[in-house]
C-alpha cells in the first residue's frame, strides 16, 4: 500500500527552506552592497560561504548514514535558522563586524548541503513509498525546488524593496525552522531516513574506508568524471554570477532589488516549467541531447546579454529561455544517479560527487568580486560568459558523454553492489 504523506512532507520542506534560500541568496549580496559599497567584499563573504559547502559536502556522506538522514536534515535546517537570524539581529543591535557576518554565513554553508543531501537520497525510497517511479519522482521534486526559488527570489525582491534586506534574512530563518518541523514529524518510522549502522566499531579507518568507496565509486567511470569537471565548472561561474555580477549589474543598471529578484523569479518560472515538460516528455528523447542543448542554452547568453545591455527586457527574455534549459538538467543527472548506485552507497557517492561539484564555487564568487572591482563589470561579464561557453561544449566532444544513453545493471543485482565494478553517477 503505497503511502505519499512522506513525500509530500519532503516536498513541502524543500519547497520552505528552498523558497528562504533564495531570501539569502539575493537579500545577503545586497545587504553587503548596501553596507560596505564593495564588489569584493561580496565575494568575500560568497567564498566564506560556499567553502564549508565542499568540505560538508566531502565528509558528510558516511556522517549522514550513521546519524540518520532525518535527523541530519532537522538538524542542518535549525543551525541554518540560528546562522541566518542572527545576521539582522546583530545588525539592528549595531554590533554586527564584517568577519561575524563571514563567519556566520559559512556556519551555514557547512551545515546546509548535509540536509539538502540527506533529503536528496531518500528520494528513491520515498517514491517507491508514493508508488511512482524515480524518473517522475526526480522530475516533481526538482519542479518543486525550482518553483520554490522563483517564489523567494519575487518575495526578496519586493521585500528588500520596501523593508530592507534585514526582513529578507529573518523570513529565511523562520522558514528553516518550519522545514525542521515537517521533516521531524513526518519522515519518523520511515526505515531509510534513520541511522544506517554499519557493522562492527565505529572508527576513523572505518570511516575513512566509507568515504574512499564514494570516491572510488565516482572515479572508475569517465562519464561521471567528466560530468563532475563540467558542473563544477559551471556551479563556480554561477556563483559569481548570483553572488556579485548579477547584484552588481541589477545596482548599477536595472533600478535595484526589485529588478534582481523578478529576474531570478522568472529564471526559476520556466526552470520549473522545463522540470515539469521533461517529467511528461523527456524520456522520450537522447539524454545527451537534452542534457547538452539544454547546458548550452542555460549558460553563457545570460552573461552576454547582461554585459550588453542596461534595460532589463533583453536580460528577462535571456533568463526566461536560460531557466527553460536549467530546469531540464537535473532531472536527467538525478535519474542518472538513482539508476546506478546501490542505497547502501548513495549517500557517500552523494556527498562525494556534490564536493566535486561545488568545489569551485567558492572561488567563482571571490573571483567576480576581484574582477568587478579591477576591470570593470562588463569584462567580467564577458570574460564569465565566454569559459562558460567553452565549458559547456565538453559533450559535443569527449566520447564518454555517449554512455549516458546506456542502461546499466538493476541496482539490486550483484554486479550492483560490488563498489570495484559499478559505474556511478552524480547529482545536479
Amino acid at each position: 500500500m503505497s503511502d505519499r504523506r512522506p513525500f509530500a512532507a519532503v516536498l513541502a520542506a524543500n519547497t520552505i527552506s528552498i523558497a528562504g534560500s533564495s531570501l539569502t541568496l539575493i537579500g545577503v549580496p545586497w545587504f553587503v552592497l548596501q553596507t560596505t559599497g564593495s564588489a569584493g567584499r561580496a565575494g568575500v563573504v560568497a567564498f566564506c560561504a560556499t567553502l564549508p559547502v565542499v568540505v560538508a559536502a566531502l565528509v558528510g556522506g558516511p556522517v549522514i548514514d550513521r546519524i540518520g538522514r532525518r535527523r541530519v536534515s532537522a538538524a542542518s535546517d535549525l543551525i541554518c535558522a540560528v546562522s541566518v537570524g542572527a545576521i539582522p539581529l546583530l545588525h539592528y543591535a549595531g554590533a554586527l563586524e564584517f568577519w561575524m557576518l563571514c563567519a556566520l554565513m559559512a556556519v551555514g554553508g557547512l551545515v546546509h548541503t548535509p540536509g539538502l543531501t540527506a533529503r536528496g537520497v531518500l528520494l528513491p525510497d520515498l517514491a517507491e513509498h508514493a508508488g511512482t517511479t524515480v524518473a517522475r519522482a526526480a522530475s516533481l521534486y526538482d519542479a518543486v525546488s525550482r518553483g520554490a526559488r522563483m517564489i523567494g527570489a519575487a518575495l526578496a525582491g519586493v521585500l528588500i524593496a520596501v523593508f530592507g534586506a534585514e526582513s529578507a534574512l529573518l523570513l529565511d530563518s523562520a522558514t528553516f525552522a518550519v522545514s525542521a518541523l515537517l521533516v521531524t514529524a513526518f519522515l519518523r518510522g520511515v526505515p531509510a531516513a534513520e541511522p544506517q549502522r554499519a557493522t562492527g566499531k565505529i572508527s576513523f579507518a572505518g570511516y575513512r574506508a566509507e568515504l574512499a568507496e564514494g570516491w572510488s565509486f565516482l572515479t572508475r567511470s569517465r562519464l561521471l568524471a567528466g560530468i563532475t569537471v563540467m558542473v563544477m565548472m559551471t556551479n563556480g561561474l554561477d556563483q559569481g554570477w548570483s553572488a556579485v555580477l548579477l547584484p552588481v549589474h541589477g545596482r548599477e543598471a536595472l533600478g535595484g532589488a526589485t529588478a534582481i529578484g523578478l529576474l531570478v523569479s522568472l529564471f526559476g518560472g520556466f526552470a520549473l516549467l522545463g522540470a515539469l515538460l521533461y517529467g511528461v516528455w523527456g524520456e522520450r528523447f537522447s539524454r545527451r541531447t537534452v542534457y547538452t542543448t539544454a547546458f548550452l542554452l542555460c549558460g553563457a547568453p545570460r552573461y552576454a546579454v547582461a554585459a550588453f545591455t542596461d534595460t532589463p527586457l533583453p536580460l528577462a527574455v535571456t533568463m526566461a529561455l536560460s531557466g527553460f534549459g536549467a530546469g531540464m538538467l537535473n532531472p536527467i543527472l538525478t535519474t542518472v544517479l538513482y539508476e546506478r548506485v546501490p542505497d547502501e552507497l548513495r549517500s557517500r557517492v552523494s556527498g562525494v560527487t556534490t564536493a566535486g561539484c561545488e568545489l569551485t564555487m567558492p572561488l567563482g564568487g571571490l573571483a567576480a568580486g576581484l574582477l568587478v572591482d579591477g576591470l570593470g563589470a562588463t569584462p567580467a561579464l564577458l570574460l564569465f560568459g565566454g569559459v562558460y561557453l567553452l565549458t559547456t561544449l565538453a559533450p559535443l566532444v569527449f566520447p564518454a558523454w555517449r554512455t549516458m544513453e546506456r542502461a546499466p545493471e538493476p541496482v539490486g543485482s550483484a554486479a550492483a553492489t560490488e563498489v570495484s565494478r559499478t559505474e556511478p553517477a552524480l547529482p545536479g
